[in-house]
């Protein structure tokens, strides 16, 4: 204790009788930072490399009509107990890159450069942060697209509107092709939102792409390692998959739930953006089960990024067990 109180004293005397050092001017120090690094993640599924690729997310006061069969009560001591703010909802946006084969297969393409500039950057950074990853768009081989909503198909067009991906073919659900491009139900559908998804639709898909898609079916892979899953009720040709690669494979669920604190919580709870409410509903339960049985790996496009985890049963509901990040691929 001796030695070290001279230590300390003569070290105090030291400082005491050196010259002032000259200040350190404020503006030696690093600046404030006003955005976030770009986004982006991998982890390998066999041979397979994912790269979850961060759109942004959007941000709206919460509302009664949000879940209408839930009580907005209820619906805020979910936000509440997952140390959200309870007076608003953030909803988040996780396409994918994915290499395999040689190849690159964009999976769904987030709101695009329009979503960005209406967002003021918010959204639609997809396309900036698939290249800030090291994935020129010139290098993709195939988007695959899930279902029509506009955050999963308007990043498919650049701030033209023309192609984003130049050089990929364009891959779609043949029932949600069917249903979107029918013309007679197009003039069926309600007014307001469903006439808006509707619109978009034409507007990427018609006026876009001039309808250079081709549909997949149900049942069958997509791609090599990719099986496309019957998960409907979001949408009419809303579809999930199946990647693997040897032994090892992890489900794509694109939108079965949206934010896990919620509708992974409370699987009976209903979003308005479910077109057939019930069905969703019936399809949400049936995918969790059987993810919560086969301990696969999920991963979810309204998770929060990157969207990996586990799902557990837990009561009446699941629970989303995020899986650990990893320094390594």
């Amino acid at each position: 204790m001796e030695l070290t109180r001279r230590h300390v004293l003569a070290g105090a005397a030291g400082i005491a009788t050196a010259p002032l050092l000259p200040a350190i001017s404020a503006n030696a120090t690093a600046p404030m930072a006003d955005k976030q690094a770009p986004s982006f993640y991998r982890y390998k599924v066999g041979d397979i490399e994912v790269n979850p690729i961060f759109d942004g997310s959007t941000t709206f006061a919460l509302a009664e009509s949000f879940i209408p069969n839930a009580k907005l009560d209820d619906v805020k001591a979910a936000l509440d107990k997952a140390f959200l703010p309870q007076d608003k909802m953030t909803l988040l946006f996780t396409p994918l890159a994915i290499k395999m084969g040689g190849k690159v297969i964009v999976l769904d393409t987030g709101m695009g450069p329009d979503g960005f500039a209406a967002s003021k950057g918010t959204n639609g950074q997809f396309q900036t942060n698939l290249i800030a990853s090291g994935i020129p768009l010139e290098a993709v081989d195939t988007v695959v697209i899930s279902h029509f909503h506009g955050d999963h198909i308007n990043g498919l067009l650049n701030a033209d509107g023309k192609l984003a991906f130049p050089n990929a073919e364009v891959l779609v659900p043949a029932v949600e092709w069917k249903y979107f491009m029918d013309d007679g139900e197009m003039s069926r559908a309600p007014e307001g939102r469903m006439q808006t998804v509707f619109k978009n639709a034409r507007r990427v898909l018609e006026a876009g792409l001039n309808k250079k898609a081709t549909p997949y079916e149900w049942g069958k892979e997509v791609v090599p390692g990719l099986l496309a899953m019957e998960t409907p009720g979001h949408t009419p040709g809303h579809t999930s998959y199946v990647l693997s690669s040897g032994a090892d494979k992890v489900f794509i669920q694109s939108d079965v739930t949206n934010h896990p604190a919620l509708f992974v919580a409370n699987p009976g709870w209903r979003a308005f953006f479910d077109q057939d409410a019930a069905m969703a509903e019936a399809t949400r339960r049936r995918v969790y089960d059987m993810l919560a049985a086969e301990k696969m790996r999920v991963q979810g496009f309204h998770y929060p990024f990157p969207g990996l985890g586990n799902i557990v049963k837990e009561g009446s509901g699941y629970r989303l067990v995020p899986a650990q990040w990893s320094p390594v691929i």
